[in-house]
């Protein structure tokens, strides 16, 4: 397989900063030339109140699924024609909640000669003219979540100094939706669970325990350092091993769910009764104060070995579990979805289930292609129970069904005329970049959701040796040619170029805009603006695969990130914030026939792709730091950003 999981090459690298620095805990590096601000995206939480987002089963502690009341109505599935009715419920709020964060941000973005304030009055009681706004954040591991995570730490106010000059902090607020695929899902729960806070109080050090949220200087198969390896398997397969008592199947994912669970969590345990589910219980998800978050994966018949263009695309929020793709193009409730549902609805003389959707589970079903780092535990000391406990998963399933999870089949009889898993109780789920879309866009793209603008933060490892593990345009390359397929359901995309001219082009390099005209698509699609990762101040390229990462390592891929969105802060483009804007405006504009401003103009001609290709085989691609001091293309100056731990940076883990 290309594209993010075949690059498993560490790559490692110093961070080199231009003069003004301070890292992502606010501390500042006087002894370098006077220059710009870079770098201010982390340290103390500012005022702006945390986004929060309850998640727990209070009544059940277990990671095992449970009998409960089946609600009145009873539970039954949907078809797809439509978003739930509970979306369209919650939308009506969310898009009157983000007309304020619009308008905060449009107001420092500077479009000069434009009074954002008053086309925002104007569009502001209008949903179909007010901007629909989206963020994608990619899989590719922990390097994906590490690079998104400084991505949506630019775009979150409540980072601190992100509404500064030059900075893009509130275009989170400004948001509907948060997908995250993989790597990218795995950022997505860590944000949600416990409570939706900041990036920066993930992995900030806590003073009273001297730690953070994110330590991933422990990998995922040796365990948090506060447990033995003896301690921390007993328990998560005791829990795996209380499910399989409960009357359901389990899989390596579920193994993995629960070690994902201890590293991205803020929660005793792990939270082994926290469900994506119970975000619902939220006063302010409830409320609409923050974006839905929607996770991505793919269904894979057991021993189907490829994943085709047109394999149907499943999407797990809040509400919901199901596809808008054929051939079962239905949602399920996701809060029952562990029950018996057969030809659409649970029998009236039995029970409904709940807590399937543990959050661990949820995202390492959408990552479940790191099921493999349990396929080498028989070569490391792990207690011999939990080689026993993989070897016999192993044997029921067969090495090559390792990634499949397995999910109670909400759509058993359902449509049997049509649906060919209709007569499987299980539902077969893999990670959500095995086909190659490796972008969460495919929820973002359904026309019933009307998304005007989607800010893709790619971190995917398409690139091969000398410069290993950097995107280059195979996600969305992937996108656009389903949406040309003639079977299935392939939602309008934008025309993108081939990953030759990606490369040849830079446009794997800095940001990019997709569609931006949209008098010239024969179907209207979002707009797309395409943030790939780049070394900007650090060479963020560690292997998808490297599953220890130090607090150094850690907090600068998260800088980097932070400086590919803001695009350093403006030192490569004093107008980006300005531009941003424009591309959040630019459907906006067409759909009230407003004139585009000079401004807006200038950017669409400086950052839109204009149809042009460079097909032929590009050079060896070797990138360098962008921002380095006085340009001189070499850095003069190490910084170690101080962390949390007094090691340096760590050799990648290859599995």
């Amino acid at each position: 397989m290309i594209g993010t999981y075949c690059s498993i090459f560490p790559f490692l690298a110093v961070l080199a900063l231009t003069s003004n620095v301070r890292d992502l805990q606010g501390h500042y590096f006087p002894w370098l030339v006077p220059g710009i601000w870079l770098l201010a995206a982390n340290g103390l939480a500012s005022s702006n109140e945390p986004i929060l987002a309850k998640a727990l089963k209070e009544d059940h502690p277990g990671y095992d699924p449970y009998e409960v009341e089946c609600p009145n109505p009873r539970p039954t599935i949907r078809n797809s024609t439509s978003i739930s009715p509970e979306e369209a419920r919650w939308l009506e709020k969310r898009r009157n909640n983000t007309v304020w964060a619009i308008r905060d941000f449009l107001s420092r973005a500077n479009i000069s000669g434009f009074d954002t304030n008053g086309y925002i009055d104007k569009v502001a009681n209008n949903a179909t003219a007010l901007p629909n706004i989206a963020i994608a954040c990619s899989g590719g591991g922990w390097r994906a979540l590490m690079n998104g995570a400084g991505g949506i730490a630019a775009f979150d106010n409540s980072t601190t100094n992100s509404t500064l000059p030059g900075h893009v902090g509130g275009l989170l607020q400004a948001a509907t939706y948060l997908t995250g695929l993989s790597g990218g899902s795995w950022l997505v729960g860590s944000l949600y669970v416990p409570q939706l806070t900041s990036v920066q109080n993930l992995y900030r050090m806590d003073p009273n325990t001297g730690t953070s949220i994110w330590q991933f200087d422990n990998s995922i198969v040796k365990g948090p350092a506060t447990l033995s390896i003896t301690q921390y398997y007993d328990r998560i397969i005791d829990e795996v091993q209380n499910k399989e008592g409960a009357g359901f199947n389990t899989t390596i994912t579920d193994l993995w769910g629960r070690g994902l669970s201890f590293q991205l969590f803020n929660a005793t345990n792990g939270g082994p009764n926290y469900t994506f589910s119970s975000i619902l219980q939220n006063d302010r998800f409830d409320a609409a104060q923050v974006p839905m978050p929607i996770v991505v994966t793919i269904e894979r018949t057991p021993n189907q070995l490829l994943i085709l263009a047109n394999s149907s695309i499943f999407e797990i929020n809040p509400w919901e579990l199901g596809t808008f793709d054929p051939p079962t193009a239905a949602f399920a409730p996701l809060s029952y979805v562990g029950s018996n549902f057969t030809n659409g609805s649970v029998a009236p003389n039995q029970k409904c289930i709940s807590g399937f959707d543990n959050m661990g589970f949820v995202v390492g079903t959408s990552s479940s292609l790191f099921n493999q780092a349990y396929l080498q535990i028989n070569n490391t000391d792990a207690p011999r129970r939990v080689k026993d406990f993989v070897s016999g998963k192993l044997q029921q399933i067969g090495d090559q069904n390792s990634d499949i999870s397995d999910w109670v089949n909400p759509f058993f009889k359902y449509h049997e005329e049509v649906n060919t898993n209709a007569n499987s109780t299980i539902l077969p789920l893999v990670d959500g970049g095995e086909d190659l879309q490796n972008i969460p866009l495919h929820p973002l793209l359904q026309p019933p959701r009307k998304v005007d603008v989607i800010f893709a933060i790619d971190s995917s490892a398409d690139t091969s040796s000398p410069g290993a593990n950097w995107p280059n345009g195979t996600s969305l390359v992937a996108t656009y040619e389903r949406s040309l397929l003639e079977s299935g359901n392939n939602p309008p995309f934008p025309a993108v170029p081939d990953q030759n001219t990606f490369v040849n082009l830079g446009l794997n390099s800095r940001p990019t805009f997709f569609g931006c005209d949209a008098r010239n698509l024969t179907q209207t699609s979002p707009l797309i603006v395409y943030i790939p990762s780049s070394p900007y101040t650090y060479n963020s390229n560690i292997s998808t695969f490297q599953l220890e990462t130090s607090d150094t390592q850690r907090n600068s891929i998260i800088q980097n990130g932070y400086n590919v969105a803001t695009r350093g802060n403006g030192t490569l483009d004093s107008e980006w914030p300005a531009c941003l804007s424009c591309a959040m405006l630019a459907r906006s504009f067409w759909k009230t026939n407003t004139e585009v401003p000079s401004v807006c103009q200038t950017c669409f001609a400086r950052y839109c792709w204009n149809g042009t290709t460079d097909s032929k085989a590009p050079p060896p691609y070797e990138p360098t730091q962008s921002i380095k001091v006085n340009g001189s293309g070499r850095a003069v100056q190490i910084i170690i950003v101080p962390a949390f731990a007094s090691f340096l940076l760590i050799v990648a883990t290859l599995l």
